[in-house]
C-alpha cells in the first residue's frame, strides 16, 4: 500500500511538473520551464523507485483458516472487513450470488483495467447475469475451499512462464512449482458477532516464487491496487445489501 502510494506520489508529481514546463508559476517558485523539468523529473524518479523497490516476504505462524493452507507465504497483500448485520448463512450465501453489477465501481475500474476492449465472460467483464464468484471461476479461478458458512477461498495464476500449459486445480498451489510463477489466492472469511451479526474479511495474497516474478508483478501490483482496494471495499458493501435486503436479495 505505501508503495503504491509512493508510484501515485510520484507519477502526480510529475503530471504537476509537465503543467509547469507548459505554464509556469513564480508564486509556486517554478518560475522556468526548466524549474518544470525539474519538478517532473523528480516525480518520475520517485514513481520509479516505488515501482522498483523490492517486496519484503511474510508467512503465517501458525494455519488457522483454509487461506493459510493455500496461501502461507507472500510478498503482496490486501485484506478488507465489514460487520454485517445478519448470520453467517445469509452473509454466506450472498458472497455466493454478488453479481459484478451490484458492486460500485466495479464496471468503471474492470473497463480501465482491460482499456476499454471487451472480455466477455471474464471477471474483467463479468456482466450482470451470473454471480462474479462464478464468472470467476470459470475463467481462470479455481475454488479451493468452499466451507459454508465459513470461509471460501478462490485461487488464480496470475504470472506464468511462457508456453506453461496444465489444468488449474487446488493442487497446484500446494505443490512446489518452476521459476517465474505468481499465484493469487482470495478469501472471504465470515465469523459470528452475536446472535444475527457477522464480521466478513476478505483477504487477498499473492506469492512469486522468483526474484523476476516477483519484480515483474510488483510493478503490476502497486499500479493496480488502488483499483483493487476500492473493488474489494464495494464488493463487501455489496454483500452487506444484499445480505441484509429482503430475503438475502
Amino acid at each position: 500500500m505505501l508503495l503504491s502510494a509512493l508510484v501515485y506520489l510520484g507519477l502526480a508529481t510529475a503530471l504537476t511538473g509537465l503543467i509547469f514546463v507548459v505554464r509556469p508559476v513564480r508564486r509556486l517558485r517554478v518560475p522556468t520551464r526548466r524549474h518544470g523539468l525539474v519538478v517532473a523529473g523528480v516525480g518520475a524518479a520517485v514513481a520509479v523507485i516505488g515501482l522498483a523497490l523490492p517486496a519484503s516476504e511474510s508467512r503465517v505462524a501458525r494455519a488457522e483458516t483454509r487461506l493459510d493452507e493455500f496461501a502461507p507465504v507472500w510478498q503482496f497483500h490486501e485484506r478488507h472487513t465489514i460487520r454485517v448485520a445478519a448470520p453467517p448463512s445469509r452473509v454466506y450465501d450472498a458472497i455466493l450470488r454478488v453479481r459484478a453489477d451490484e458492486i460500485a465501481l466495479f464496471d468503471t475500474l474492470t473497463w480501465i483495467r482491460r482499456g476499454g476492449r471487451p472480455a466477455p465472460g471474464t471477471i474483467l467483464d463479468a456482466g450482470a447475469r451470473a454471480s462474479l464468484i462464478d464468472v470467476a471461476t470459470r475463467s481462470g479461478f479455481v475454488r479451493l475451499a468452499d466451507e459454508a458458512p465459513r470461509e471460501l477461498v478462490i485461487g488464480a495464476v496470475v504470472l506464468a512462464p511462457s508456453g506453461t500449459r496444465g489444468t488449474l486445480t487446488p493442487e497446484v498451489f500446494r505443490t512446489p512449482l518452476p521459476p517465474g510463477f505468481a499465484l493469487a489466492v482470495m478469501n472471504f472469511l465470515v465469523a459470528p458477532d452475536g446472535d444475527a451479526a457477522s464480521i466478513v474479511t476478505t483477504e487477498t495474497r499473492v506469492f512469486a516464487n522468483s526474484p523476476s516474478a516477483r519484480r515483474r508483478f510488483a510493478v503490476y501490483w502497486r499500479v493496480i491496487y488502488p483499483g483493487s482496494a476500492i473493488i474489494r471495499r464495494m464488493w463487501l458493501r455489496a454483500i452487506e445489501r444484499r445480505a441484509t435486503g429482503p430475503e438475502g436479495t
